[in-house]
């Protein structure tokens, strides 16, 4: 089933908060299958101070830690009702590639498919794309565990 989630929904699915939610809106999930997500880049974002005050780039990590919350999203629908109490720990990622920059005004949009989910672990494909333009792209892994 696809269905679209806001950013209140999100929350609900993800422990982080501001300023590390870094997912908008969900617009496309099939659980146990894969995620569209949203992120609204802004000059508000807080790490632009820094990285870089004449020439705002989104750091390269931030962009992986909004795929992997994506993900995070994904693996949580896929675990069902039940389990959404389960924090998912980002454990891994491999083949990771940057191919642009990320900048103020770009609307990020964020894919994850699952490759394996298993009862502890999943592995997913993600890319993240800017005017469907590749930004990025890393297999991520995460771990299920419990909330403290």
């Amino acid at each position: 089933m696809e269905s679209v989630l806001d950013i209140l929904a999100i929350m609900q699915r993800l422990p982080h908060r501001y300023p590390f939610l870094l997912i908008d809106r969900v617009l496309r999930l099939t659980a146990g299958d894969e995620i569209v997500a949203l992120k609204n880049v802004t000059m508000n974002e807080p790490f632009f101070q820094g990285h870089f005050p004449a020439k705002p780039v989104m750091p390269g990590v931030l962009i992986i830690e909004a795929l992997a919350q994506a993900g995070g999203v994904l693996a949580s629908e896929s675990r069902g009702p039940e389990r959404r109490g389960e924090i998912i720990y980002f454990m891994g990622m491999d083949a990771v590639r940057f191919r642009r920059p990320v900048v103020p005004g770009d609307q990020l949009i964020l894919e994850a498919k699952v490759l394996k989910m298993r009862s502890r672990v999943a592995k997913m494909a993600g890319r993240a794309l800017v005017e469907g333009q590749v930004a990025a792209e890393a297999e991520l892994m995460a771990s299920f565990g419990e909330s403290p």
